[in-house]
């Protein structure tokens, strides 16, 4: 089986980067000349994706320009979260609706994602299918993060997540999910880490270990390091 849709996550503030995101939406700042979302847009390209749905809210026309203008050579809808921002759980959820695949990628647009990531982003969703999972998060270990200062989220056993005082792997922002996770849910704020928490709790949490370096614009002073780096 193959996946053919893709979500990208464009709704939020970036208020850690301010006063840069004050007029520029964080997946539209620049390292070497190139945006954010740009560099994720050519990744899914690459993977073979035949949809992408990014969601908007804050400075949405500014996002929705940048789509326009450019002559990415995939299909691209853009949808918006409405009145209120929905968080990453209920802007999934709202993307969910308007297409009828049951399993989807969706990427943060705050990692600074390459080419490097094709083979594993491709072998965790050959393991995903192998195994008939309905979600996997791709996680590295805290050594290989750019930013020393990210705190872990995870322990990764077997290719199940944990949760306990050791924390030694990052959710570093590309995960698989089916549509049935969010039947009880509803289009409203809330954050998909409450997802996420309820599988735990199950022990039906899924991993997959990336080996790259991880480079995500976490803050104003990362967002520098990495300008210069």
């Amino acid at each position: 089986m193959k996946i053919n849709t893709a979500l990208i996550l464009c709704a939020g503030y970036g208020k850690r980067l301010n006063p840069l995101t004050l007029e520029i939406p964080k997946p539209l700042l620049e390292l070497k000349k190139i945006t954010m979302l740009e560099n994720c847009i050519n990744l899914i390209i690459k993977l073979g994706i035949k949809k992408i749905f990014l969601n908007t809210f804050y400075l949405k026309k500014t996002i929705f320009d940048f789509i326009k203008n450019k002559d990415f050579q995939v299909d691209i809808k853009i949808i918006e979260d409405g009145d209120k921002i929905l968080n990453t759980g209920g802007g999934i959820l709202n993307m969910s609706r308007h297409f009828r695949e049951n399993d989807f990628l969706i990427f943060n647009p705050d990692t600074l994602w390459s080419e490097k990531y094709f083979d594993e982003i491709n072998r965790m969703e050959n393991f995903y299918f192998l195994n008939k999972l309905n979600n996997i998060l791709l996680v590295s270990k805290k050594e290989l993060s750019f930013d020393e200062n990210l705190m872990g989220d995870f322990e990764l056993k077997k290719n199940l997540l944990k949760k306990n005082e050791i924390k030694s792997f990052i959710y570093i922002g590309c995960q698989i999910l089916n549509k049935d996770l969010f039947d009880r849910y509803k289009i409203e704020n809330f954050s998909i880490t409450e997802i996420w928490q309820e599988l735990l709790n199950k022990d039906k949490l899924n991993g997959f270990e990336s080996l790259n370096k991880f480079y995500h614009l976490t803050n104003l002073d990362t967002f520098k390091k990495l300008k210069d780096f």
